[in-house]
């Protein structure tokens, strides 16, 4: 007999908030735990939240994250989540007390980048975000074409002949 295959967890899915980084620029990330019902957990391992017009707001000394959406489950029973509830995010309090200093100051907002699983567990990376300017979003397309033609330009000249 030989060895058994290792067996790894199913792939669970990572809502990544893309506009995210198009909009802002991110300055710090702290990852926190999310507190969800359990109708909200079995709809988030679907794969079926939408973060791209999410924020996180303090509410005393909670922070919950406002504006995201979890689709209600289709096969769970007659007691379903509000899809657009505030949902509480879980940071020690050292942690709000810090991020609450760094979004007094004006400008500055928590912004979710990536919702995902981790040991079981809800996460969610928040970013310490600034606003973009439009041509500092002009600048990172310009940029990014830049990098994308000089990796081509690499490859091409990395091939055998």
């Amino acid at each position: 007999m030989g060895k058994q295959p290792v067996q790894h967890p199913p792939h669970t899915p990572r809502i990544v908030n893309r506009k995210a980084r198009h909009h802002f620029h991110v300055l710090e990330v702290v990852e926190c735990g999310l507190e969800l019902l359990g109708s909200e957990v079995k709809s988030l391992r679907a794969g079926s939240m939408q973060i791209d017009d999410a924020y996180a707001r303090f509410r005393g000394s909670q922070v919950f994250l406002v504006g995201s959406t979890i689709a209600p489950y289709a096969q769970a029973s007659s007691l379903q989540h509000s899809p657009t509830r505030d949902r509480k995010l879980l940071l020690h309090r050292r942690q709000i007390a810090l991020l609450a200093a760094h979004v007094a100051q004006k400008g500055r907002t928590l912004v979710p980048l990536v919702v995902y699983f981790k040991r079981g567990w809800a996460k969610c990376e928040l970013g310490l975000a600034v606003g973009k300017r439009a041509y500092d979003k002009r600048q990172t397309l310009r940029q990014r074409d830049q990098q994308r033609e000089i990796d081509r330009e690499m490859r091409r000249r990395r091939r055998p002949e």
